[in-house]
């Protein structure tokens, strides 16, 4: 039994946001009787490929090297998240992390960022 899902687009610089729905299928099995199994696997694919370059993005800018970055897929499997790589964190984040801390959390927190201070 298919129903259809509703997909929405956002254009922030033209301020419109439009949604159309559309009929996926509610299983694979339906997918492919659908569309067939080429074009559900193309997309698959399609979809994997965004989603790992994503995580090679993610790898780039927490600076690690091409080897880190394979060694994160090693044991990739389509539809299996991989582990987000921790990127640097923004001032804004820090200082919002900070209003969520109890006092002693708080307290620690800021000997730790004195301490690497001294550090540096």
């Amino acid at each position: 039994m298919s129903t259809s899902r509703e997909v929405t687009a956002k254009s922030p610089k033209l301020d419109r946001v439009s949604s159309v729905f559309v009929d996926f299928g509610e299983t694979v099995e339906e997918s492919i009787e659908m569309f067939g199994g080429d074009a559900v696997n193309s997309n698959a694919f399609a979809n994997g490929v965004v989603t790992i370059q994503a995580g090679i993005r993610g790898g780039h800018k927490a600076g690690l090297t091409d080897e880190q970055i394979q060694e994160k897929y090693k044991n990739w499997k389509l539809g299996v998240a991989v582990a987000k790589t921790g990127g640097a964190i923004t001032v804004e984040a820090m200082l919002a992390k900070t209003k969520t801390m109890t006092e002693d959390e708080l307290a620690a927190y800021i000997e730790l960022l004195r301490e690497q201070a001294a550090q540096m």
